[in-house]
């Protein structure tokens, strides 16, 4: 088997533990060797040990996947790059109950995609996007790296979504729509028009409220 750690031992970090050991039902495919987190944890978590902070991740001397569960897309794609270890690689983590068509879908590495997940045909997920509980993608959709959705978020067809945008619980968007870099949707919005990048919109249509740097 495969060894893998995962980054992040909060709430959604113990949940990419479950996925792995749900793909592991099927075949027994990754040892999970344990978490780093730069929070310091004593004892075991969830029944695996703490290996450390993030850090210590360029010391190992032996082949290791490395699954980066923490959502928000910022501090994901920092930890992302200060990992320049040439032992570690980033499997995609794939429960085994998404559906993910067989025409024109690519998925690049790092990516966690969590069960009941659905995506359909001609879509493109870059690098380090996570799809939480129950998302589904709709065609010809593309999705830029260290994207995070939240549960039951639904994607329509021919959507661009650009880099490090979050997208919160139960938030829809309607086709043929161009999400901009950074920005967040909240939960439960309904987005009907092209967001602009660095805004935070909320609301059914969602407007942007404010902008960040």
């Amino acid at each position: 088997m495969k060894k893998i750690a995962i980054v992040g031992a909060g709430g959604f970090g113990r949940e990419v533990k479950m996925l792995i050991e749900n793909i592991n039902l099927g075949e027994a495919e990754f040892e999970i060797i344990g978490f780093y987190d730069d929070k310091e944890y004593e004892g075991d978590i969830n029944g695996v040990p703490y290996l450390g902070k993030i850090e210590k991740i360029n010391e190992v001397d032996y082949p290791l996947n490395v699954a980066i569960s923490i959502a928000d897309p910022e501090t994901k794609k920092r930890i992302a790059k200060n990992i320049t270890n040439e032992n570690i690689e980033f499997p995609n983590l794939i429960h085994p109950s998404a559906i993910i068509g067989n025409d024109n879908v690519n998925i690049g590495k790092g990516n966690i995609i969590c069960a009941g997940v659905i995506i359909t045909v001609d879509i493109e997920i870059e690098d380090f996007v996570i799809l939480n509980l129950s998302c589904t993608v709709g065609h010809d959709t593309k999705v830029k790296s260290y994207c995070s959705f939240m549960p039951s978020v639904n994607i329509s067809g021919e959507v661009l979504i650009s880099e490090g945008v979050y997208v919160g619980t139960g938030a829809k968007i309607i086709n043929l729509l161009e999400i901009g870099e950074y920005t967040i949707v909240g939960a439960g919005a309904v987005v009907a028009k092209n967001l602009p990048a660095k805004c935070t919109a909320v609301g059914i249509p969602a407007k942007p409220i404010k902008f960040h740097e």
